[in-house]
């Protein structure tokens, strides 16, 4: 199950207690206090992380807590630190506090790490309180408590390319047939439930672009109808979008009203969206209406429209050529 949302209560671990001891030995009438400190409680740390793709592990874990710090010894030992809780996170999360409603932390780069939730420090122990005037201090310090929190995980996919369209214009075929993702492909819309990232490799220099294919959109789904936005926000960090148009007109469908209205649902989400490059991609030119189709949808003076048909792999070629010369991957570590 493909999970890019939830809510984590964490706590930090509570510092140690300070110990109040003196030292006792053979001749030493006046040893003086050799209490030792109080570890330090365990942090809570959110670590991105490349082998993990998803939020899974926190649906039926949402509470996490830190280890509390050792108690401090005689002789002048120190508790030992408590254990740090690491909450591993796809990169692309975003952390945002629920108490606020302010993101804390944005993990991009796999292996960067942020201190959600601070330990406690250790509590003196009674070494600390000797003085002239108090030769033999019989005080120490509690352990200070750690930090506690809610936080939302928000997964947002990292992705070079993003394929954007109506349910049933082909989405899933095409990543089928350039990708070694394999999602289910019906002849039914909303197939794709959760998005999808495939791998396309091109043999020429070795070198690797991740797509994401999200669910399809429908008419309102900047204003969650449908799968709604929650899928939208995994195309914000893509560098380049392709737009598929179903150019069959599947279920009466006018590939040119499909075209403004996936513009239009990008727009009212976000209108950066808008500014990034894009690619029209005219799928199902296999189909009987698709040539009268496709030249409608030419003379709305578009940008760039490439055909393909993803029955026949017309045009997946020169689709894939397009992306080598159009889309610098990222680099990812």
């Amino acid at each position: 199950m493909f999970i890019d949302e939830v809510v984590v209560t964490a706590t930090a671990g509570d510092g140690g207690r300070g110990c109040i001891s003196f030292r006792r030995e053979k001749y030493e009438a006046f040893g003086g206090p050799n209490g030792g400190d109080g570890g330090r409680g365990g942090n809570v740390v959110v670590v991105a992380d490349h082998d993990v793709n998803n939020l899974n592990d926190y649906r039926f874990r949402p509470k996490w807590k830190a280890k509390r710090g050792e108690h401090g010894r005689g002789s002048d030992e120190y508790g030992k630190a408590g254990e740090d809780v690491i909450l591993r996170v796809a990169p692309g999360t975003v952390v945002i506090n629920e108490e606020t409603g302010k993101a804390v932390a944005e993990l991009i780069e796999n292996g960067e790490r942020v201190i959600l939730l601070k330990g406690g420090n250790g509590g003196w122990g009674n070494s600390h309180f000797k003085s002239s005037v108090t030769q033999a201090p019989k005080r120490a310090n509690p352990g200070q408590p750690g930090e506690t929190g809610s936080f939302r995980f928000i997964l947002k996919t990292l992705a070079d390319v993003g394929l954007v369209g109506f349910p049933n214009a082909g989405k899933s075929s095409l990543i089928n047939l350039i990708t070694k993702a394999r999602p289910k492909c019906a002849a039914y819309p909303f197939t794709t439930l959760h998005p999808q990232i495939g791998v396309i490799e091109f043999e020429k220099d070795y070198r690797r672009l991740l797509l994401a294919d999200v669910p399809g959109l429908v008419p309102g789904a900047s204003q969650n109808k449908g799968l709604g936005h929650r899928f939208l926000r995994h195309i914000e960090r893509c560098r380049m979008l392709l737009i598929m148009i179903d150019m069959e007109g599947t279920d009466g469908r006018d590939p040119g009203e499909d075209y403004q209205q996936l513009l239009e649902e990008l727009r009212l989400y976000d209108p950066a969206l808008l500014e990034k490059p894009r690619l029209v991609i005219a799928n199902k030119m296999d189909g009987e209406n698709a040539p009268d189709n496709l030249k409608r949808l030419r003379s709305l003076n578009l940008e760039e429209i490439l055909p393909i048909s993803c029955l026949t792999e017309e045009g997946i070629a020169d689709l894939k050529e397009q992306l080598y010369l159009r889309v610098t991957p990222v680099e990812r570590v």
